[in-house]
């Protein structure tokens, strides 16, 4: 596969899957806030699971660098509420 490098600051979206708990959406939320401070609410999606289990959280903002994209991504990932991080 054949990947374009990205080029910043970009807009990028990230989705972020877990069960669908408040302590799961709250801390999701704690978490971009840290890294994408200007985060708007409009900017995040929710949807949930055919049987309402699980909770995606799709966030779209405008990336800085990539050192901002890893360290969300390894906070996110290290969450124990977080399933999986796209």
């Amino acid at each position: 596969m054949n990947k374009k490098p990205l080029h910043f600051p970009c807009q990028f979206p990230i989705k972020i899957m877990g069960p669908a708990e408040e302590a799961f959406e709250k801390a999701v939320i704690v978490i971009l806030s840290k890294h994408v401070p200007d985060l708007s609410d409009q900017a995040i999606q929710r949807q949930y699971s055919k049987h309402q289990k699980y909770l995606s959280i799709t966030a779209s903002f405008e990336a800085t660098d990539q050192q901002q994209l890893d360290a969300l991504y390894q906070e996110l990932t290290q969450h124990p509420l977080v399933v999986m991080v796209l």
